[in-house]
């Protein structure tokens, strides 16, 4: 069985649902559907089943919706449910899961987050690292144009470049030793992820492919339009075989 996938659903939409203030997050629509569904439906299509959601922001709600999802890939979706506070930090949020975790390797994504990323392909790569940690990093496209510059004068433009430098892509594999790294007031991408790497026990897998982030009003409306055009990038990434072991 793959391992368990923690969804860090604590968020607040208020940035970006402009017609309905207190939705959660993990709630706003993305073609007709939450984005959290579309999150959890990439796991699925590869055979990640298995959810557990750390939940926070109008948990009751999130807890609702998550479980009458519609299922793909002819797979049962396991949902459970942790209530990790309003205003837990996201590190907090996966150390109060530490007894649901521990013990054996687990995934670890945002709710907000989606890609064409093999996933299967990533923890293979996590599991022959033998790190306590693995983050898929990204190069995201600029969000400006960029005027080339020859001394004064301007040669051309490229419109919205891939940047040169790597991001936290936010699809994680962890052992459960990365708990001995993560406290209940803790930002999950500072301390814990900063020791993490000092320690050498933190491994970059890179995803050179779509990935997009849903932070702003403006990021729905893009995601929203791949979806009108058809099945959107994070659900055409053919189903690797199954057979992976957790």
């Amino acid at each position: 069985m793959n391992p368990t996938v923690a969804i860090l659903c604590g968020g607040r939409g208020t940035r970006i649902a402009r017609d309905e203030d207190d939705l959660p997050k993990p709630l706003v629509p993305v073609g007709g559907r939450p984005i959290l569904w579309h999150v959890m439906a990439l796991y699925a299509a590869q055979g990640f089943t298995k959810f557990l959601l750390l939940t926070g922001w109008q948990s009751d709600r999130v807890a609702r919706a998550a479980q009458q999802f519609e299922q793909v890939d002819d797979g049962d979706w396991t949902v459970d449910i942790l209530d990790t506070g309003n205003d837990t930090e996201t590190g907090g949020r996966v150390a109060r899961a530490r007894q649901l975790l521990n013990g054996e390797t687990f995934a670890l994504t945002y709710a907000d987050g989606v890609a064409d990323i093999d996933l299967n392909a990533e923890l293979a790569f996590h599991r022959s690292e033998g790190a306590l940690a693995t983050i898929a990093v990204t190069r995201p496209k600029s969000p400006w144009g960029e005027a080339r510059l020859d001394d004064d004068r301007i040669t051309g433009f490229v419109e919205k470049p891939t940047l040169e430098t790597w991001i936290n892509g936010g699809f994680m594999f962890m052992e459960p030793g990365v708990f001995d790294f993560i406290a209940v007031d803790d930002v999950l991408e500072r301390r814990p992820l900063e020791n993490l790497a000092t320690e050498g026990e933190l491994r970059a897998f890179r995803h050179e492919g779509f990935w997009e982030c849903m932070d702003t009003y403006k990021d729905s409306i893009q995601l929203n339009d791949l979806c009108a055009d058809g099945t959107p990038p994070w659900l055409k990434i053919a189903t690797p075989a199954k057979g992976a072991t957790g």
